[in-house]
């Protein structure tokens, strides 16, 4: 018997999947620290005899749709409604509605490297081709390097993640802004992955009108402590959102996720306040990578991207392992050569990571 052959262009990164193993401080795949509120639990159990589990679930997702808009449009110049809004499984489904809608063959995708590494996997899937150009050496965006390259290949699609993942970097709303009128002035959209978007100062969602082709993506995955929920959304414009719901696939998002992500936005208080911990721990970490002389490059999000001085990123990777501490190894991902991603944890966590590093570090 001869097998199918798979698809040439579907191979992704190697080494991007993560190990999962059995550690005592596990920091390597950007999760939250803590678990989400005990109320949150009580609460969740307390609705599920609710569900009418032989029917199927609400297909529009509406009233999840309609608290998200309410949630995202605290403090914008404008009120969103759900209709703004599109829910999925995992921002990652999202981004790939967003490609089958606007990608596809005879279309490109542009994506500014290193970023995640499902952009530009994702579009290729969905029969897009991909173009890929280089940031500046400490991971900032080339902005006119980014415009000249959207005028030469007039993408379909522009990706820009902010808080940039592996890197922390965060794209000035300069930059966003900049990248946007180009992006329009060839017809394409501009999608904005703002995974990381809550422990961030900024965000494109104040780019987000009707007159604009701007989407901006996020997750109950890092800020609502919630990934094994896989849930996902973005917020754009009216227009945008019906035709991206074209191409999603019906009753795609179940009735248990979509009460979870309900009950989830009654306690944006309590998540707030563990991202503002998130974000304190952050600048005690890099405060003490920067004790231990380690090359490290700011941060916006959840996690720090940094690079060992005298050693291997894979030795000082295994080295942590074998203190029973995970964080990701990106060394052998391209122009990340030696790096190594810690995520944010507990205190507690986070000063066993430093303990680790600084006894290998010390030889």
């Amino acid at each position: 018997m001869t097998r199918p052959r798979l698809r040439d262009d579907l191979a992704l990164v190697e080494g991007y999947h993560s190990p999962q193993v059995d550690v005592r401080v596990r920091l390597n795949t950007n999760e939250a620290a803590e678990a989400p509120p005990e109320a949150f639990t009580r609460a969740l159990r307390d609705q599920l005899g609710g569900i009418a589990w032989n029917r199927y679930p609400d297909r529009a997702a509406a009233a999840l749709r309609a608290r998200i808009a309410e949630i995202e449009s605290a403090g914008r110049p404008w009120s969103f409604t759900g209709r703004n809004v599109l829910a999925a499984n995992g921002s990652n489904e999202i981004l790939q509605s967003l490609a089958l809608a606007y990608g596809g063959p005879g279309r490109t995708a542009l994506c500014f490297e290193p970023s995640y590494a499902l952009h530009a996997h994702i579009a290729r899937v969905c029969g897009t081709v991909v173009v890929e150009r280089e940031r500046r050496a400490d991971f900032t965006l080339d902005v006119d390097d980014a415009l000249a390259a959207i005028a030469a290949e007039r993408p379909s699609i522009v990706f820009l993640c902010s808080p940039n993942n592996p890197t922390g970097r965060i794209e000035d709303p300069s930059v966003i802004g900049a990248v946007l009128d180009a992006v329009e002035s060839v017809g394409g959209l501009l999608v904005v992955d703002e995974a990381y978007g809550q422990f961030a100062a900024s965000s494109a969602l104040e780019l987000v009108d009707e007159s604009r082709s701007v989407v901006v993506t996020r997750t109950f995955s890092k800020t609502w402590s919630a990934a094994a929920l896989r849930l996902g959304y973005l917020v754009g414009p009216e227009w945008l959102v019906s035709d991206v719901e074209q191409v999603v696939l019906p009753y795609h998002l179940d009735a248990f996720t979509q009460l979870a992500g309900l009950t989830a936005l009654d306690f944006a208080d309590e998540m707030a306040e563990r991202v503002r911990g998130i974000v304190a721990e952050r600048e005690r970490l890099v405060a003490g990578l920067d004790d231990l002389g380690v090359e490290q490059w700011p941060s916006g999000a959840n996690f720090v991207l940094f690079r060992p001085s005298g050693r291997s990123g894979d030795e000082v990777w295994q080295g942590l392992l074998d203190r029973s501490v995970l964080v990701r190894n990106c060394s052998s991902w391209p122009r990340l050569d030696g790096c190594l991603r810690v995520t944010i944890g507990t205190p507690d966590e986070n000063d066993a990571f430093l303990a680790a590093l600084a006894q290998i570090l010390a030889g």
